[in-house]
């Protein structure tokens, strides 16, 4: 004798279940991923970069243009780590593991490249290719990071590489405005950004 057919299931149960499995998806890729990379700290980077640039004047081999973005770079560095911990804090991420360190990792091979260059760059008298090896070496390391937070990011890193190559491709007059493009404009632009769909 044949068994009677099964009915199928409710269609409301089966778009109950769905919506679950995606909220527990999206749970899943939150707690995986960096979110707490702070808006406001890139606006106030790319505002410092805007200052920086009318500072240091538009000759890479000016007596104040590399002091001034060196300096520029380390106060981008403790401006972006310490709104990122306060973010952090504020949505309880842990600080030293989890999302941020793997963040960080991802970031720092690109950082230490970019040191190295410009040492060796300045050493060798070339320091007119420091804007472009900068802004390709930051966006790189931004793309690579990016696989671990929100999607602004990796974008973001592409946006930089793209003036890189074009300050190390383009006509050497080029670098000159690409690096505070970049650094300062691409800042304040995704910074705001993230600051509207991710908050802070």
């Amino acid at each position: 004798m044949a068994r009677p057919a099964r009915a199928p299931d409710p269609p409301a149960l089966h778009a109950r279940a769905m919506a679950d499995l995606s909220f527990i998806r999206r749970t899943m890729e939150q707690a995986a991923a960096f979110t707490t990379f702070s808006g406001w700290g890139l606006v106030v980077i790319g505002a410092s970069a805007l200052v920086a640039a009318a500072m240091a004047g538009p000759d890479p081999g000016g007596s104040r243009w590399l002091p001034v973005w060196i300096v520029d770079g380390a106060l981008a560095a403790a401006i972006g780590i310490v709104s990122t911990l306060r973010k952090a804090r504020a949505a309880r991420e842990p600080l030293l593991g989890g999302p941020v360190k793997k963040f960080a990792l991802a970031l720092a091979p690109a950082f230490a490249a970019g040191a190295t260059l410009t040492v060796a760059l300045t050493r060798a008298g070339h320091a007119g290719f420091l804007p472009g090896v900068w802004l390709l070496l930051y966006g790189a390391g931004l793309a690579t990071a990016g696989t671990v937070s929100v999607r602004l990011v990796p974008a973001m890193g592409a946006a930089f590489m793209a003036l890189g190559a074009a300050a190390l491709l383009g006509p050497g007059a080029w670098s000159a405005w690409l690096l505070p493009a970049g650094f300062g404009g691409l800042h304040l632009l995704f910074g705001l950004l993230v600051v509207r769909r991710h908050g802070g």
